[in-house]
């Protein structure tokens, strides 16, 4: 008898663990796929030009118009950047940070920048949002890459002349990459650690001349000490899109 209420009372524990598992929102994004649904790891595999159907989380929005977004999105295993995709103003007041949705489009690349375009997407129910994951030490490395498009941070990096002014000063930023630019175009600075130097981007469609991290960009002087996290955009190599610039620790 006492061997059977041990039993009994072994499987109801078991009952229990398997009821109190970790709701999907509150998880780290390590849901279960949908049938017919990539992993990240098929998805990097599919070669270019093919369909994928993925489920991914959005993380920032960068643009809308004409019934098209362009979307920041992530999971616990690799980020994918979504290109144009079809939607309708009142759905993309719906994808806030965290958003799951369900993509179907055709992987493509565009000068290194591996993207979804052409596609189309469902809301679903789940909420994940990415913690910035330090890739300081990878800056210069062929393993950067396969860290494109995620939420990342660089550390204790060093402000360098960006180019010069119209008097010939070394000025720390740019307006566009070629200073053609003005007030509330792209930003581009230089930063450097352990004596190599590199180009990092405020986009202005992500992040415009009203945010916090563009006001902040005008005011780097060369030498500062910096941190910053923002999404790992590719262009002709890495091309990090910032969305935060602190003092570093």
């Amino acid at each position: 008898m006492k061997k059977l209420t041990s039993l009994l009372l072994a499987l109801v524990l078991v009952c229990a663990c398997v009821g109190c598992g970790t709701p999907e929102s509150e998880s780290s994004g390590a849901d279960v796929k949908s049938e017919g649904v990539m992993t990240y790891a098929e998805y990097v595999a599919a070669p270019l030009d093919s369909q994928v159907v993925i489920e991914t989380y959005v993380q920032a929005k960068q643009s809308w118009w004409d019934n098209k977004a362009t979307v920041y999105t992530q999971d616990k295993d690799g980020a994918y950047f979504l290109y144009n995709m079809a939607c309708s103003e009142e759905d993309y007041a719906k994808l806030t940070p965290g958003t799951k949705i369900k993509v179907t489009g055709y992987k493509g690349e565009w000068s290194g920048e591996v993207e979804i375009m052409d596609a189309t997407f469902e809301i679903q129910e789940g909420n994940y949002v990415a913690t910035a994951e330090d890739v300081t030490a990878l800056l210069g490395t062929e393993e950067l890459i396969n860290h494109q498009n995620k939420l990342v941070s660089f550390k204790g990096m060093t402000v360098e002349a960006a180019g010069k002014d119209a008097s010939g000063n070394d000025v720390a930023f740019l307006y566009k990459w070629d200073a053609s630019g003005q007030d509330g175009d792209d930003l581009y600075f230089n930063v450097s650690l352990n004596g190599t130097t590199y180009t990092f981007t405020v986009e202005s469609y992500l992040c415009d001349n009203t945010t916090d991290v563009y006001k902040a960009v005008k005011e780097l002087k060369i030498g500062d000490k910096i941190d910053m996290e923002g999404f790992l955009y590719w262009y002709e190599g890495a091309n990090p899109h910032i969305t935060s610039v602190t003092a570093a620790n």
